[in-house]
């Protein structure tokens, strides 16, 4: 299983992986932090992206992928990281750390960790 950042997940929605993520995602099943929904919301209300999270296939895609939820110890990882980046981006990494699954990031302070597992 791979944990996807919001933008990776939505690269691959639109088509748009690197060869290496697309190798790396072509073998695994994937999972979200439930953060990644509302960066997705979030980004389609100031206007960034154009999804509908109501529309039958993003709600098709979204289905068959798993979502983790933001738990205590979650919560608090994300604190405790050897990087510092946005809130949401610290929620998805540690969403890895707990549950010990490879993150599959194109951000660069994350790409950074020596505590997170990456892909």
């Amino acid at each position: 299983m791979l944990n996807l950042d919001t933008h990776v997940l939505l690269h691959a929605v639109a088509g748009r992986l690197s060869a290496r993520e697309s190798r790396l995602l072509k073998r695994a099943r994937w999972s979200i932090s439930g953060i990644v929904l509302w960066e997705i919301a979030k980004l389609a209300q100031i206007g960034r992206i154009k999804v509908d999270l109501e529309d039958i296939d993003v709600v098709r895609v979204l289905s068959a992928i798993h979502v983790w939820p933001i738990t205590a110890q979650i919560a608090k990882a994300s604190t405790q990281l050897d990087v510092k980046s946005d809130p949401a981006d610290e929620l998805i990494a540690a969403t890895s750390l707990v549950h010990n699954i490879p993150l599959i990031t194109r951000g660069k302070k994350l790409l950074r960790s020596k505590m997170v597992p990456l892909a």
